[in-house]
């Protein structure tokens, strides 16, 4: 079911912002108890800047027609396998055409056995110590989704592993100082944040955003509202 949660455009500093996003949060594995909080916090940031936001759980949102609505699809800690192959192949043709997608925290951690999904969000899960204070490093200071980010900036969440580091195949816009906290897996180059032009789309992943509190920090959601609209800069959405 597909829940519109506003419809309004506005101009800001002489910039339409009518985008309009859907925001995924289907889980078939672990589920997060963040989802509701974040689901409101992104519709507070759409009323900021005048975006149509829709809500959904239900996978036959994922259909080539439909998704011609949106310039972007938000996969909010999505879990386990959530697409059947007709989703999957609309999810494709929708990148293809120029959409945008947002991996939010666990979007890596689903859909292991589609590659094509692993190399869109850019790596998957493989394991997180206990929620801890960390230490982020900025790669890219300049980028709109960090550029107003402390550098380096202390925060609490689950810090994920995964299970490649994706530095090869995407823009690196933060890592995590492994120094600063216990119990990483990964090697010391550990990035955390990152976003890709892909195969005619564009892609933005934060591995933040496991905690409530994370959604209701006003730096972490300006990051995450200029990561969306980031991924919506090569959409064809008429």
């Amino acid at each position: 079911m597909l829940i519109p949660a506003i419809v309004c455009a506005t101009t800001i500093s002489g910039i339409a912002k009518n985008r309009s996003i859907l925001v995924f949060s289907k889980t078939a594995g672990f589920r997060h108890d963040a989802i509701p909080i974040g689901r409101e916090a992104i519709l507070e940031i759409g009323i900021s800047r005048g975006w149509s936001v829709t809500f959904t759980e239900d996978a036959s949102a994922i259909d080539s027609k439909k998704l011609k609505a949106f310039d972007a699809v938000v996969f909010l800690s999505t879990t386990g396998n959530i697409l059947d192959k007709t989703q999957k192949s609309a999810l494709s043709s929708f990148i293809h055409a120029g959409g945008g997608f947002v991996g939010v925290h666990a979007a890596a951690d689903c859909e292991y056995d589609w590659p094509w999904y692993g190399q869109l969000v850019g790596a998957y899960f493989l394991t997180h110590p206990a929620q801890q204070d960390a230490v982020i490093k900025i790669d890219d200071p300049t980028h709109p989704s960090t550029k107003d980010l402390p550098n380096p900036w202390r925060r609490k969440d689950e810090w994920y592993d995964y299970r490649t580091n994706p530095r090869s195949t995407v823009h690196v816009l933060a890592s995590l100082d492994p120094s600063s906290y216990t119990g990483s897996k990964m090697p010391d180059d550990h990035p955390i944040m990152w976003c890709h032009e892909f195969e005619g789309g564009r892609s933005w992943y934060t591995g933040m955003g496991h905690t409530q509190e994370s959604y209701k920090d006003p730096v972490f959601l300006k990051m995450l509202a200029e990561g969306i609209e980031w991924s919506c800069g090569t959409s064809k959405r008429k």
